[in-house]
């Protein structure tokens, strides 16, 4: 009986979800609207951005190599060019809107809709700007071949840990050129230090750790951020990312761990929030709260990062590719030779 009351009770959490995207639509307002190029069977990208210039090339050349044949970027009022790079990418749709990114779930009202409305049946990543997504032999193996890998195993979700990356010295050190990338700078990340959990509610997995972990919640860890993601699901229209992509519905979807003492394959998403300019951008962010549920429990976290940190330390280690990272337990090949 409790089973079937919690199924019903995320059944309708779903739907309300679906009819908030359906609302927030009037918010878009289109740019380049290229969906009809979407060929049957293409993965598709979708990410909401705000001031991205200096990353999105480098994004872009990432994830094209990786088979993704399409992107649906949503542009929370940029003021530094976003808007016009974007644009001018042919492969690329693109919407705008001035509206409020926390009162849009942190755009996921918006992104919720794009997958609606052009995503259902196909493979869909979606992503923030600062996420560099690389899997198992992901140099040779594009994402295609892992699809079609995750569909015979009868898996339609893939899982992957969020690692911070950041430089050996202050943050704001060095610069960047954009289309660089960004892992010529940004090279060390914290092996160990992660606490893993599974929410009984929606069966997801809660990663905490890290970096961030480590320098700015270390008094407070249970509000570090969250550090699982299932950044790549095929898509159906009925589908919702409940709080970012850490979490959707249907519950199964969340599933992106092995339960009977094996291993799944997962990814990592490389995190380049720690490039030059992040304490220039913190200042900023602080000042418009957008990005936290409860803004002022995070002030000390964006005054710790305008204060331009050091966040290497002895126990920091080099990054140095996808095998490092299921050396480390961080990423696994399951059953995928």
């Amino acid at each position: 009986m409790a089973g079937a009351l919690l199924a019903l009770k995320l059944r309708r959490r779903r739907q309300r979800l679906l009819w908030r995207a359906f609302r927030r639509r009037r918010e878009l307002t289109p740019i380049a609207d290229r969906t009809a190029r979407i060929g049957a069977g293409d993965i598709l990208g979708f990410a909401c951005v705000r001031n991205e210039t200096a990353r999105l090339p480098h994004f872009l050349d990432h994830h094209r190599a990786l088979g993704v044949r399409h992107f649906l970027f949503v542009d929370n009022a940029s003021t530094d060019g976003t808007g016009a790079l974007l644009a001018d990418q042919p492969d690329v749709s693109l919407w705008h809107t001035p509206a409020g990114y926390k009162a849009s779930r942190f755009g996921m009202d918006w992104l919720t809709w794009l997958l609606l409305r052009h995503g259902h049946g196909h493979w869909c990543l979606t992503l923030d700007a600062d996420e560099i997504l690389i899997y198992p032999y992901w140099q040779t193996r594009p994402l295609p071949a892992l699809t079609d890998w995750l569909e015979r195993q009868g898996r339609h979700s893939f899982g992957a840990l969020i690692l911070d990356l950041y430089p050996e010295g202050p943050v704001s050190q060095g610069k960047v050129a954009p289309g660089e990338d960004p892992l010529t700078h940004l090279s060390w990340f914290d092996a160990g230090n992660y606490q893993v959990q599974v929410q009984p509610r929606m069966r997801n997995l809660w990663i905490q750790g890290g970096a961030r972990a480590r320098a700015f919640f270390a008094s407070e860890p249970r509000k570090a951020p969250t550090l699982n993601k299932i950044p790549l699901v095929r898509w159906h229209w009925r589908q919702a990312y409940v709080n970012s992509t850490h979490a959707l519905l249907p519950a199964h979807l969340n599933e992106v761990y092995a339960t009977d003492g094996g291993e799944l394959t997962s990814g990592v998403l490389l995190h380049t929030k720690f490039l030059p300019g992040i304490t220039e951008r913190a200042a900023e962010e602080k000042v418009r709260g957008q990005h936290f549920g409860n803004a002022e429990q995070y002030a000390a976290y964006y005054d710790r990062l305008t204060a331009d940190p050091i966040l290497h330390c002895e126990a920091s280690t080099r990054y140095t590719g996808w095998r490092q990272m299921e050396a480390l337990g961080l990423m696994s090949r399951g059953g995928w030779i």
